[in-house]
């Protein structure tokens, strides 16, 4: 597997951000030939668009949380600016659901975008709770999985879909690691870290369900026409993940005393 891109290699800079938007922008179009669009690919780019705006929501609540708690306004406007991000990622991934003759969506389960609170716990738990699992763990995976996605990508709308989404990943990836350090930082500190330590395991177990669903290693093949769509076979999500355990988790948790290694063990259970 390919390493996935450095931080500083997929930056924002205020001309990528222009093109991007430009990119967004302008006209449909049908180049020719296309090649031809499978309903894997509608299916997939369509759920791409829901889990885009479920991410829009729910980052969107997250940084509500962060600003009734009175947090960095450096991670409140992150917070807003990735709820931004994940709507153009929404645009651009329905560009591409047109091209491929996607049909109508089904309505969004409302019930899905939004985070719940448990009891009457402090608001930084739920804070944790919720950067840890889909910004350390859901975000930094992400980064070299749509890296892969984007190697065999040659259909220019869903290209440039990718492109867009993996310079996005690496600053969402930031921000759960960022936040994850501040609220190692305040006097709830050693709560933060027993909720970790306790959740992370299941968080593991939740990630393994997603991305290493039973029979997904006998999977390890699609068609060039779907590689061209942004496609990838469902066995490489399992060995993505599997890297970023040692790659990733691993090494940034450590850095704060957190035995991520030990979370995945038992997360198989």
């Amino acid at each position: 597997m390919t390493e996935a891109p450095d931080a500083k290699q997929d930056g924002v800079t205020d001309a990528e951000q222009d093109s991007a938007t430009a990119a967004e922008q302008a006209p449909l179009e049908r180049p020719s030939p296309l090649p031809p669009a499978s309903d894997a690919v509608r299916g997939e780019w369509g759920r791409r668009i829901e889990a885009e705006y479920r991410s829009a929501a729910i980052t969107q609540h997250l940084t509500l949380w962060l600003i009734q708690m009175g947090a960095s306004p450096d991670l409140i406007d992150d917070g807003l600016r990735i709820v931004k991000d994940e709507l153009a990622h929404a645009r651009l991934s329905h560009r591409v659901h047109v091209l491929a003759d996607g049909g109508a969506l089904a309505p969004l389960r409302r019930e899905t975008l939004g985070l719940k609170g448990h009891g009457d716990e402090p608001l930084e738990l739920s804070v944790a709770r919720a950067g840890v699992e889909i910004f350390c763990l859901g975000e930094t995976v992400a980064v070299p999985l749509f890296k892969v996605l984007r190697e065999g990508c040659t259909v220019p709308a869903a290209r440039r879909a990718l492109d867009r989404i993996l310079r996005d990943e690496v600053r969402h990836r930031d921000f759960g690691w960022t936040l994850l350090r501040y609220l190692l930082e305040l006097p709830c500190a050693p709560a933060v870290r027993q909720l970790v330590e306790r959740e992370l395991p299941a968080m593991f177990a939740r990630l393994r369900r997603s991305y290493m669903p039973a029979g997904g290693a006998q999977r390890a093949t699609i068609s060039d026409d779907d590689r061209a769509w942004g496609l990838m076979p469902v066995a490489r999500y399992g060995e993505i993940l599997e890297r970023a355990v040692e790659r990733d988790y691993t090494p940034r948790f450590a850095e704060h005393r957190i035995d991520a290694r030990a979370a995945w063990r038992r997360s198989a259970a």
